[in-house]
């Protein structure tokens, strides 16, 4: 009879774990689905040259960090999104946008994110906060890949 309340107890306690686990998988991957929600607006606002997209992936008080000839720069998301030039650049048919990966921990995250371009590859490091309901972009490093372009032969 010990034996058998033992094995009913192990057996209780293996459903319990087992719902608990798969709970926490599907809050994390509702979470991890909201997260590419927010990229998907960061992704917008490079296919359409819409700022607006920017602003809404982004807090307001996001910093975006990369280098620039040997120096660490630094802007502002109104500086960052204020390039926006508000149409589709003239090369965006042949522009790939892709989540490389995505790690989500309670109410922080982050992502890295390749725009592969024609003339150039960027590596995106994306750190993001929930805030309220919502995933934010709070900080942004890059680097930039300039590719190389093919010489033209001499006829």
């Amino acid at each position: 009879m010990k034996k058998l309340i033992f094995f009913c107890a192990i057996l209780s306690g293996m459903w319990v774990a087992a719902v608990w686990s798969a709970s926490a998988r599907n809050l994390l991957d509702s979470e991890e689905a909201n997260v590419r929600a927010c990229i998907e607006h960061y992704f917008r606002g490079h296919s359409t040259g819409d700022g607006a997209h920017f602003r809404r992936a982004f807090h307001p008080d996001a910093k975006l960090f990369f280098m620039r000839e040997g120096k660490v720069t630094q802007w502002t998301l109104e500086e960052y999104a204020g390039r926006a030039s508000g149409q589709p650049a003239p090369d965006e048919a042949q522009r790939k946008r892709r989540i490389e990966s995505i790690d989500v921990t309670g109410n922080a995250a982050m992502a890295k994110i390749v725009l592969d371009y024609p003339s150039v590859t960027f590596t995106d490091y994306m750190s993001l906060l929930k805030v309220g309901d919502e995933w934010r972009i709070v900080n942004k490093t890059f680097h930039a890949d300039q590719k190389l372009r093919p010489q033209k032969r001499d006829q």
